[in-house]
């Protein structure tokens, strides 16, 4: 994870571009040490979620880490608080989020993406929710949060057949609030 702060921007960098930006725990608990930092921050006015390298947002949970973090039952009720502190602590920032989506936006990245309060993506994303693949449930706060984002017929299209989404598709269902050139985003 890195971050930086230039004017009164901040932004969160998830920065694995080796595995498309895939997230272990220990990322996932430095990202919310750095937005508590930003919400204190009165500095910063809006902070911005995106991924290194330009070829993903976040492809979701680095899932050759599985073994090691998910190895017990404990382990996984500390993944799953951990992420779910994430999540939450974006959907209730006192500030403005937007997530900057380049490439491949999937699993636990597109939850990232929703949480946020607008989300732009260049035309070459890729979305999807690959959990009915991995046999991977999602909880209730997850669940309502795409309900209210984009209306339980496209979240039910989405969990249901994990089937990956092009830029158009997204902007039609709501999922992103803008599509731009892949030049207007610029890659970090």
């Amino acid at each position: 994870m890195t971050s930086r702060k230039e004017g009164r921007v901040g932004t969160l960098i998830f920065d694995n571009p080796a595995r498309h930006n895939a997230v272990s725990l220990e990322m996932w608990e430095a990202a919310r040490g750095i937005l508590l930092d930003f919400a204190a921050d009165p500095g910063i006015r809006v902070v911005v979620l995106t991924g290194a390298g330009g070829k993903a947002f976040v492809s979701g949970a680095d899932i050759s880490k599985f073994e090691d973090e998910r190895a017990t039952r404990e382990a996984v009720l500390r993944y799953n608080a951990t992420t779910e502190g994430v999540y939450s602590t974006i959907a209730t920032f006192p500030k403005p989020t937007l997530a900057q989506i380049q490439g491949y936006c999937l699993g636990g990245g597109l939850n990232l993406a929703v949480c946020c309060d607008l989300r732009f993506c260049s035309t070459g994303s890729k979305f999807a929710l690959p959990a009915a693949k991995l046999g991977l449930g999602y909880g209730y706060a997850g669940l309502k949060r795409y309900i209210d984002t984009i209306g339980p017929s496209h979240t039910k299209d989405i969990f249901f057949s994990a089937r990956q989404l092009g830029a158009d598709e997204a902007f039609s269902m709501g999922l992103v609030d803008r599509v731009l050139p892949d030049l207007e985003l610029a890659p970090f």
